[in-house]
């Protein structure tokens, strides 16, 4: 088997926005897909860590995309594990048409945690580190890794919702997909129609929960740059917790 995963997807209609190209949000979602049958298939994906109570987390993930697939492109998503370490391994992601045409690149950073205490677990521990075997370090990914989100504390508060149903996912908590969905409906559809996000960058720190109440924070660092935190207030109520921070670049629609 090749340490590399290659899965051809469809860019389908319900998948699409308004210009007829995939939400970034569709887009993550088939990533983390790619991402689950690459490491099913070798032995550490999440159906046989839930047997004996692990699971992955996703820790971060950066996006960069000079193009998004149109409705009913069929395209391919590439994945492997470049590095990996105790607590954390680092897998990339590239997107293409199959035939040498590169929409763009993903980075992303996972943890391995024990689903009954929550905490941090040696990924090595796994079939005698049997992850080592699948590492490819000379796969070149020319996008900047994700770093530290800094803010300025001038950031406002511009959107507050509650957590509900479908922002839950199999691990019990906010869906990492769907923290990005709210984030982008912070702008509105005119914003989308003059502007194209060209890179999105998220960090998560804690979990939400149903009950959650979570509150927006943005903040404009520079032209078309934008930072966002996103802090819960548990079962809407006592001191709000920092969730995650995002950074978007956009770019102006030709």
């Amino acid at each position: 088997m090749h340490k590399i995963g290659t899965y051809e997807f469809t860019a389908e209609p319900f998948h699409c926005d308004f210009s007829g190209r995939m939400f970034l949000g569709h887009l993550g979602n088939q990533m983390l897909n790619a991402a689950d049958f690459h490491s099913t298939d070798r032995g550490f994906g999440m159906k046989y860590l839930m047997t004996i109570n692990r699971s992955w987390v996703l820790s971060r993930l950066a996006i960069e995309m000079e193009e998004m697939p149109a409705q009913h492109e069929r395209y391919t998503v590439e994945t492997w594990v470049e590095s990996a370490m105790k607590y954390f391994t680092s897998r990339n992601f590239c997107v293409s048409d199959g035939n040498g045409r590169v929409y763009g690149y993903g980075r992303s950073i996972w943890a391995m945690i024990d689903t009954e205490t929550r905490q941090p677990t040696d990924i090595f521990s796994i079939d005698n580190g049997a992850i080592n075997n699948w590492i490819v370090d000379d796969k070149p990914c020319p996008i900047e890794k994700g770093g530290r989100v800094k803010m300025t504390g001038d950031d406002e508060l511009v959107r507050t919702i509650g957590v509900n149903y479908n922002d839950i996912d199999i691990n019990g908590h906010v869906n990492s997909v769907k923290y990005i969905e709210h984030v982008l409906d912070l702008w509105d559809i005119d914003w989308y129609r003059e502007h194209r996000l060209k890179r999105f960058e998220i960090a998560y720190v804690a979990e939400a929960h149903q009950g959650d109440l979570l509150g927006f924070y943005r903040e404009q660092t520079a032209e078309n740059e934008y930072c966002v935190r996103l802090v819960k207030t548990e079962n809407a109520k006592g001191d709000p917790i920092e969730v995650c921070r995002c950074k978007l670049l956009f770019v102006e629609s030709k």
